[in-house]
């Protein structure tokens, strides 16, 4: 009985991934890219799976966060790595890849599967039969952007996006920051760095002066930001108190280890300018700084914001980001298995969903692709252990509060905690991954048993 076709929109690394497992499942599949018939302002070639920005894929060692995430999609044979892998070009400690060789032995090898038909051309509207992968990436063309708002029900999701940074918790300096909420409404939510009146304006001298990102050509052309969510550079430069009376207001927040600050003799004690971090994840393991969504360079950032009391040792699993983007607010909308809520036989991947990075994009068409294909075949989609990077990340994603919802990169942050605290970073780390990778293995011969079973 012939299977009819899964089609996987976008060809990009989560597209290309997705459609190279639904074939190696036994399931044809129809992969849509819409170059170069309509062309991408950052794309150069009709090639799958293009690097538009580096050509790295990031730490190669297993002890990292993005090398953990090579090294579990080695295990679960994934066709971006492999190429990768074969393509990969000297860089220190990164894997990376000669990026025309890469993507033109990715667009050969799928169109040479005799399961893989590869369509060029433009999809303005989504499919309404049959299982869909949606793969299109941060620059997905209008008319598919505004057949998912219709479809999500979300009022929009191309948009200049500023997003703040995310430090580990870990490396905050607890003596200095307290936690409370203000005016002690509530559970005690947010961590808050005080700042004295010479530590807030050697701040706010050294944030208005410090060097911006440039954006690319088709980004100037769209920079519009909301109010709400300015760069926090942006609100620096309109004066000296903005921010104080902004993002950085100390009104109503108190360090009950200090007394009440609220009595008469305690009013000068008050802090000059609050930065306050709110918690990213479940495990309160990752701390996001509130209204500090940023365009400054990687290297100014880091300089800058380490000046906040509190965070002179922070250590950065996200940087702020500004760039026109795509993405869904899959809390909201996603499930584990990365199939829509409201309708099963359509799954999600790549940027699109809120993941960032390239490996990361290539692990969300795995799981996508892998379960388009086993909803065809009539089997249970799969769910990786949390504790995998991949399995993290996904879960992080379809968990998170949709309220506050931001993408999300590779980091050990977002792991389950380790049965036993270790301090040593590295050792952390190494025990991080030992473990991921033999819950990876164990979960693969069970799934591999389910999969005997069923058939």
């Amino acid at each position: 009985m012939l299977k009819q076709p899964v089609q996987v929109i976008g060809g990009g690394l989560a597209g290309t991934e997705a459609a190279w497992q639904v074939a190696q499942a036994g399931v044809p599949v129809i992969l849509h890219e819409m170059r170069p018939q309509r062309r991408s302002p950052a794309h150069h070639s009709e090639h799958l799976a293009e690097l538009v920005c580096s050509n790295s894929f990031g730490a190669q060692s297993s002890d990292r966060a993005a090398g953990l995430l090579h090294a579990e999609l080695r295990k679960l044979n994934s066709i971006v790595i492999q190429k990768a892998d074969e393509h990969a070009v000297p860089a220190g400690g990164a894997l990376a890849v000669d990026r025309g060789y890469f993507s033109q032995d990715l667009t050969k090898t799928l169109a040479s599967h005799p399961l893989i038909e590869l369509c060029r051309g433009e999809v303005q509207q989504i499919p309404n039969e049959g299982v869909v992968v949606l793969a299109t990436g941060p620059l997905t063309s209008p008319d598919l952007a505004a057949e998912l708002r219709q479809f999500s029900g979300l009022e929009y999701l191309s948009f200049f996006d500023a997003a703040s940074p995310i430090v580990v918790g870990e490396s905050i300096n607890r003596e200095i920051a307290f936690l409370a909420s203000r005016y002690d409404r509530g559970e005690a939510a947010y961590l808050n760095c005080p700042m004295n009146r010479d530590q807030y304006l050697q701040f706010w001298q050294s944030l208005i002066q410090a060097e911006q990102a440039e954006l690319k050509d088709f980004e100037q052309d769209t920079a519009k930001f909301f109010e709400g969510c300015l760069p926090i550079e942006e609100m620096a430069r309109r004066g000296e108190d903005t921010l104080r009376y902004g993002p950085l207001k100390p009104v109503g927040l108190f360090d009950a280890r200090h007394g009440d600050f609220r009595a008469p003799e305690n009013q000068a004690k008050r802090p000059y300018a609050v930065v306050q971090l709110r918690q990213e994840d479940k495990a309160g393991k990752l701390w996001n700084l509130v209204g500090f969504q940023t365009n400054l360079r990687w290297g100014e950032q880091k300089r800058v914001f380490q000046l906040i009391p509190g965070l002179e040792e922070a250590e950065f699993v996200r940087m702020g980001v500004m760039h026109r983007n795509t993405f869904l607010n899959a809390p909201q909308l996603l499930h584990s298995t990365l199939q829509f809520k409201q309708c099963p036989t359509r799954l999600a991947a790549g940027q699109l969903v809120g993941t960032e990075g390239y490996t990361a994009a290539a692990a969300g068409g795995w799981l996508a692709g892998t379960n388009a294909a086993r909803v065809v075949l009539g089997l249970e989609p799969l769910i990786l252990p949390p504790t995998t990077m991949i399995g993290a990340l996904v879960d992080f994603i379809s968990s998170a509060s949709p309220k506050h919802f931001q993408p999300m990169p590779p980091n050990f942050g977002i792991l389950p905690d380790l049965p036993q605290r270790i301090r040593n970073k590295q050792e952390r780390y190494a025990a991080y991954r030992d473990r991921a990778l033999a819950d990876l293995i164990q979960w693969q011969q069970l799934f591999r048993s389910s999969v005997a079973i069923a058939s």
